[in-house]
């Protein structure tokens, strides 16, 4: 008989090749499957969006104007103007006696202004038509009323140095077109020349200035 050696060999490698296939196959996938799982994106942590910021409030909900009028018993001008929240005034006789006072305005359009010597104005914003209230300069108390001015109506103002002089002026003028204004040279009032509503030019010791709106 002859020996099966050779046969045998030959299923034996047979064997072999595809076992090594199989196994090969099968590690191949478990690499492939191990790779997606590696490169699969981490999930993105969720983000919230930044709060919106806060509007700041407005300071005060007394609207920006002008006011003009007189004092109760006819003797002095005063004139008011409002700016967020913040309110300057002038009073006036046209002669000597003076006074620039400010203030806060508040939210129920109630003012509460100060000057220099202790003058003092009160008084409340009716509606936006008109600011009603005293006033307290010079050692006299009384009352006034200003009503809502139209420019050139207001109050106006001008400062400059004339001939080494410090020049500072001021100006009430009524919704009748009526001046009433005092200039005052190093400290000394006089009554003051009028000025042009148009433009606000006025000559003072025959020098020309520009009167401007005064504001806060």
């Amino acid at each position: 008989m002859k020996r099966p050696g050779p046969l045998l060999t030959l299923l034996a490698g047979l064997v072999l090749g595809l076992f090594l296939l199989t196994l090969n196959a099968t590690t191949g996938t478990k690499n492939a499957a191990s790779s997606t799982v590696s490169q699969s994106p981490a999930p993105s942590p969720k983000t919230s969006a930044p709060p919106s910021p806060t509007p700041s409030p407005s300071r005060t909900s007394v609207p920006d104007a002008d006011y003009a009028g007189r004092t109760k018993d006819d003797s002095a001008a005063i004139a008011v103007s409002l700016r967020d929240g913040k309110a300057i005034a002038y009073f006036c006789d046209g002669h000597t006696k003076e006074s620039w006072l400010k203030g806060d305005v508040e939210d129920d359009g109630a003012l509460r202004l100060t000057g220099k010597d202790g003058a003092r104005l009160d008084g409340t914003l009716e509606e936006g038509r008109r600011i009603s209230g005293t006033v307290d300069v010079g050692g006299t108390h009384q009352a006034f009323t200003a009503d809502r001015a139209k420019k050139p109506s207001g109050l106006w103002r001008a400062t400059a140095t004339v001939r080494s002089a410090k020049i500072d002026g001021g100006w009430i003028i009524l919704k009748d077109g009526t001046q009433v204004g005092i200039v005052t040279r190093d400290g000394e009032p006089s009554p003051a020349p009028r000025i042009d509503p148009e433009t606000g030019a006025v000559t003072v010791d025959g020098q020309q200035l520009t009167a401007r709106p005064a504001t806060p």
